[in-house]
């Protein structure tokens, strides 16, 4: 969350951020403002969420610029300051719908406890605030990040489902086509089914940001393909959890867009062969202890052998044999880990029937035997 505080005595800004309980209350920016048209400026470029102004200021004032937040729907929460003790300020501010009222000098316990209620009175409206409230809060701090000024991370993590890491996709469009009302559609239907969210940019109405869980983006494909008409172009990456390097990741994909390292949404033929390459991946991963041909996937997938070969290396980087074999040796490793299972019994869970065979295969691949390993790990975790 970011506070704004404004006021023409710069003891009195200084006095502020000394006394405010900040880490506390979760105030990760604190901006300052020395007249009411430099904070006009300073609220349209960064949301502050809640904002401590001094009534009498040279210029726009704390009530015209409490005026202003009016016409322009603001949000946040104002605390107005005044080193008088007036009724007539105290009746105006009421009447300008500011949330409370501080004298000077400040008291340290007197401002803590009305930044606390007002951070407090801030989330709850934030919980209760329309989806449409909320859906430009989250495009506003993705658009701070794309622009690489400080966004709020925490305001942006109820958009996402919990996960270690995300698929990270943006979207460019055909310069006339204007997408919110779609890519609106598509963050519901993401979070709804707890798959991600999708992000308009406020500065730039042809890019979109879709962050997803690892592997869903195909689903999301699908629908683009079926919902929107215009050309799509497309670049991703992975990221890990948290977003922080969310303006880092930004850099990345724009390079990649603006060097044309990009494709476009696939047709709906190939997305089928996408999800069935997908299913056979899947499949692999749920059998690989068991004997497993690519006659046999032909089989069960409808797919000759050749295209299942030649697809299965592209999407995974390794032949099926290779897979299957690297599957196999990662979970042996894991039971010799972590378990007191014979070699014997560990090659023969994993298919292979000569535990000779497997002890070379073991040793080719990780440069150790089954029993070196084991006892190498038991001697790390001494």
């Amino acid at each position: 969350m970011k506070v704004l505080m404004v006021d023409d005595e710069q003891n009195v800004l200084d006095a502020m951020k000394m006394l405010g309980e900040w880490d506390t209350q979760g105030i990760t920016k604190i901006l300052e403002a020395h007249h009411g048209e430099e904070a006009k400026k300073l609220i349209e470029k960064e949301t502050p969420e809640i904002i401590f102004t001094d009534i009498k200021m040279p210029g726009i004032n704390g009530l015209e610029l409490m005026k202003w937040l009016n016409t322009v729907s603001y949000q946040g929460k104002v605390i107005f300051l005044t080193g008088y003790d007036d009724y007539s300020y105290m009746r105006q501010a009421i009447k300008h719908n500011s949330f409370d009222y501080l004298l000077k000098p400040i008291e340290a316990n007197v401002f803590n406890e009305i930044l606390a209620e007002a951070v407090k009175a801030w989330k709850k409206d934030y919980i209760n605030s329309s989806s449409t409230e909320k859906r430009y809060i989250y495009n506003k701090i993705v658009t701070d990040a794309y622009a690489g000024v400080t966004f709020d991370l925490m305001g942006l993590i109820p958009s996402l489902p919990k996960a270690e890491r995300y698929d990270m996709t943006l979207l460019s469009f055909y310069h006339m086509h204007y997408s919110e009302p779609e890519i609106e559609t598509l963050a519901n239907k993401l979070y709804t089914q707890k798959l991600g969210y999708a992000y308009s940019l406020l500065t730039d109405h042809n890019l979109s940001l879709v962050v997803t869980l690892k592997n869903e983006w195909t689903t999301i494909e699908k629908w683009l393909n079926e919902h929107i008409e215009s050309t799509v172009r497309i670049v991703a990456t992975e990221v890990p959890q948290p977003l922080a390097n969310l303006p880092e990741v930004f850099k990345k994909l724009k390079k990649k867009l603006n060097e044309n390292q990009y494709r476009t949404v696939y047709q709906s033929t190939h997305l089928e062969h996408v999800n069935r390459m997908q299913d056979i991946v899947s499949y692999v991963d749920n059998y690989y202890m068991e004997d497993i041909s690519l006659e046999q996937l032909s089989n069960l997938f409808f797919m000759s052998r050749e295209h299942i070969s030649r697809k299965f290396k592209q999407v995974t980087g390794l032949t099926l044999s290779k897979y299957v074999t690297k599957l196999r040796i990662d979970q042996a490793k894991y039971w010799l880990r972590e378990t007191d299972e014979t070699i014997y019994t560990i090659s023969l869970m994993l298919g292979y029937q000569d535990e000779k065979y497997f002890s070379k295969l073991f040793k080719k691949i990780t440069s150790y035997t089954p029993f070196e390993y084991r006892n190498e790990k038991k001697e790390v975790n001494k």
